[in-house]
Formats: C-alpha cells, structure tokens, sequence
C-alpha cells in the first residue's frame, strides 16, 4: 500500500518529444492524481457526512437494530444489510482528513459526532440485547470479540479504498463494499450485546475491534490526502503539528501492540491443535478403531481421546504417551476412552450362531453355546439402547441445547497410562454450532445424566 501511494505522490512527467521509459509506463498505470476530483468538492461531500442530526441519526438507530437482529439470530444477509445503511462512516473519514489538511475545528466536530454516534449505537444495541429473548452468542457476534492483526490489515487497505471512493471521479461505487468489509456496526453491537448480558470480555473485545477499525480508517484517510496534496491550513505553530503527527504513529503503535499479540497465540494454538491431530493420526491408529473425537484441557494438561471400535492395546497407549514430547506437547498426559461398536458385537454374535449348527452336538456344548448366545444378546442389547436413546431424546435436546445439531451416545471404557485400572462410562457427544457457556454444559450434563440414568456420565461438547 506504501508503494501505492508513491505512485500517487510522484506526478506524470512524461516528456511529449521522447519515447517514455519502462518506469514512465508502469507510473503511468498507477498514477491516480488525473482521477483526482476537486478537493472543494470532496471536502465539502466529507463535511456532510459528519453531522449525526435528524435522518441521519435515525438511520443510525435503524442500522443498529437490524445488526443486532441479524447477530441475535446469526444471519450473515441481515448484518451486511445494517453495514450498508450505517452512516458511521462519515465521522472517522472526516477526522482523518481534518488531520491530512491541518482543520482543528473540522477534527473537533468530527471527533464529537463520532462519540455521539458511538454512544448512542452501543446504547440502542444494549436496549435490544437486554429486552431480546434470545441470549446465546451466536458466531457472528463471537466473530468480533477477537480481534487480531488481520483486522488492523483489514481496516487499512479498506479505509484506502474508501477514501480514494470518495476523492476520485466516478469511483462511488466502491463505498458499499468497503462499508461491509471494515464492518463497523457489528462491533458496536457485539459490546452492547456484552452490556447486556454483563460480559466484559465480550465488550471490551468488540470494542478494540471498533478502535482498530477507526484508527486505521482515519489514518489512511490522513495519509491519502496528504499525498493527493490537498491544501492544508496554515499552521500557526510548527510544533503543534509535530506534536499532533507523534500522537498519530503513537497511537498507531499502541492499537496495533494488542492485535498482533492476539495474532501471535491464534498462530500458536493452530500450529498447537495441528501437533495434536498429527500425533492421534500417527500414534493412535489402529486396526479396527474409529477415532470419534479429541479434545484438551490448557489446565490440567490432559488430552481426551475417544476412540469406537477394536479396542486400542494398552502398550500402544502406553507408547504413544511416551512420544508426546516428540509432537511439542510436553506434560500433557494422554487419556484413552474406548468404546466397542454395536456392528462389531452383532459380528460376534453370528459366529456364535453358525457355531451351534457346526459344532458338536453333546449337551454340554449345546448349553454353553446357548449361554454365550444369551449373554451375548444381553450386551448387544446394552450397547444399541443408547442409540436408540440418543434418537428417541433428540427433539427434547434441541430445547434444552438449542444449538445442538447431533448428539452420540455409547458405552466406552477408560484405560490410564500409568496403572491398570479400567474405568466404565456412558460417553454422550454433542455436537454444537458454537461454544456452550460453562452454565448451559453443566445444565446439559445434569439433563442427560437423568436421561440415561448413569452416575458415570462424560460429556464431551464439540463447537
């Protein structure tokens, strides 16, 4: 982006007599100052999307109760609706410029519509969250409590294209996309979703996610008039502009310090969750064993693995936890809980079956093959129970969990790494379309644990 506007800096002085150089050719391509529209005019255009007075801040409000709609009730198409309509756009491009052409009493103004607007969107975005019966946090509003570096690139290359919209000829139709892609009004909304349910991390989150958007939006907006040179004001004192100039990269610095630490534990938990798929994938397959699912606890250090099938032996657990340094995950210990399939013990119970017509005849035989035949159908029957269970209680879930979309229940056996003892569980795995809260997961897990009648219940929630 730097070296786009060293395009835009440097003029076209191409000489009419002489053959243009390669250079002359490639700045020619690039050079945007002939597009540049009267700076009066762009001025004047920016000027008037600074006020938040009658219409304007009723679309505002307008803008602010559709986001949070489509937040509540996840729907991508209703928040890029309120992002186009949103006009708080206009106060962050008007103090970028006031800064580019050296306006105080612009920057002022700008400044205040922009709280006042800030303000007022958060407050409306309370209202609706705290009178909404739908409390759950939806992914979309999730997406905008963590923001990373990729959101300052986000705001930067957007707030380029937006102002160079606005101060080129025939370039407007460039404002819809870039309203959606630095998606102002969502952040907004998400903290007053966090007021509302008094959940600071929430707020707080969505709100340095708004700060990163205004900043950098302001900063290209500065940038960009600076070298389309727009006419600044006379500057009384030289050191008050220097002064202001060191706030700007200040503030700069300080915005971008935060997003590029969240980047740096985002990279590190991905290259973390990859370590952990690539030692299950290696050190855990084996023949005749389904691998259901994972899943870690950062706090005690424990890596949950359930596995259907063949049952994996307790020496290739044993092996595989001794390896887990080899894959960066040091003092984690490994925690195996097998179940066996109902495909697999209706196998067992056809050989059975073919046995008492080939076998031999003698009384003796006769019984004990009828015995394992009856046990064996007492165990097929434990084990297809919780399917049918898992079936017959989906519809009651999806009111106790609505974001569940699946549910899976079996029985498993829990082999430890460092003694002999086998532990026995009804193992329920839900799949979910977001993460639960830890008071909805323990309401969950006491609902289930009367459903299927067990003491020995792990529940195991995949988002």
């Amino acid at each position: 982006m730097v070296l786009f506007f060293i395009f835009i800096q440097k003029e076209n002085n191409m000489q009419q007599d002489s053959k243009p150089t390669l250079w002359q050719i490639i700045k020619s391509y690039f050079n945007v100052l002939p597009y540049k529209d009267g700076e009066k005019y762009v001025i004047k255009q920016i000027t008037n999307g600074i006020n938040f007075q009658g219409s304007n801040l009723w679309i505002l409000i307008f803008a602010v109760f559709i986001a949070s709609l489509g937040l509540n009730v996840n729907s991508t198409a209703v928040i890029i609706g309120a992002m186009l309509i949103s006009p708080l756009m206009g106060p962050i491009i008007g103090m970028g410029l006031a800064l580019g052409i050296a306006d105080l009493d612009l920057f002022k103004q700008s400044i205040k519509n922009y709280l006042v607007s800030t303000f007022i969107s958060v407050i409306t975005a309370t209202i609706y969250f705290t009178l909404s019966p739908i409390t759950d946090a939806q992914s979309e509003l999730l997406a905008r409590t963590s923001p990373t570096l990729y959101d300052v690139l986000i705001a930067l290359f957007g707030g380029a294209a937006g102002f160079l919209a606005i101060s080129t000829k025939g370039r407007n139709n460039v404002l819809p996309g870039v309203a959606i892609a630095t998606a102002l009004m969502p952040p907004l909304c998400t903290a007053g979703y966090g007021l509302a349910v008094q959940n600071t991390s929430y707020f707080f989150g969505a709100v340095y996610l708004y700060f990163i958007n205004t900043v950098f939006i302001a900063f290209t907006t500065c940038l960009g008039v600076r070298l389309l040179h727009f006419q600044r004001k006379e500057f009384v004192n030289r050191d008050q502009m220097k002064r202001v100039n060191l706030y700007i990269v200040s503030i700069i610095i300080i915005t971008i310090l935060p997003a590029s630490y969240m980047t740096w534990n985002i990279i590190k938990q991905s290259v973390f969750e990859n370590n952990i798929k690539k030692f299950i994938a290696e050190k855990l397959s084996y023949s005749g064993t389904n691998i259901l699912s994972h899943e870690y606890d950062l706090q005690t250090k424990t890596l949950h693995v359930v596995a259907v099938g063949n049952p994996i032996p307790a020496d290739t657990i044993a092996k595989a936890q001794k390896t887990m340094t080899d894959y960066q995950l040091e003092g984690y210990k490994l925690k195996v809980i097998q179940g066996t399939t109902s495909d697999s013990l209706l196998i067992l119970k056809h050989k059975k079956k073919d046995q008492l017509f080939v076998g031999d005849k003698n009384t003796s035989e006769w019984e004990e093959l009828i015995y394992n035949n009856d046990v064996l159908k007492k165990e097929l029957t434990s084990y297809t129970h919780y399917p049918v269970l898992a079936n017959d209680m989906k519809d009651e879930l999806k009111i106790i969990c609505p974001t569940a979309k699946s549910i899976i229940l079996s029985k498993a056996s829990e082999s430890f790494t460092d003694t002999t003892l086998i532990n026995n569980h009804i193992v329920a795995v839900v799949k979910t379309s977001k993460p639960l809260a830890n008071n909805n997961k323990k309401q969950l897990y006491d609902w289930l644990k009367v459903k299927v009648k067990s003491d020995s219940l792990e529940l195991i929630v995949i988002p």
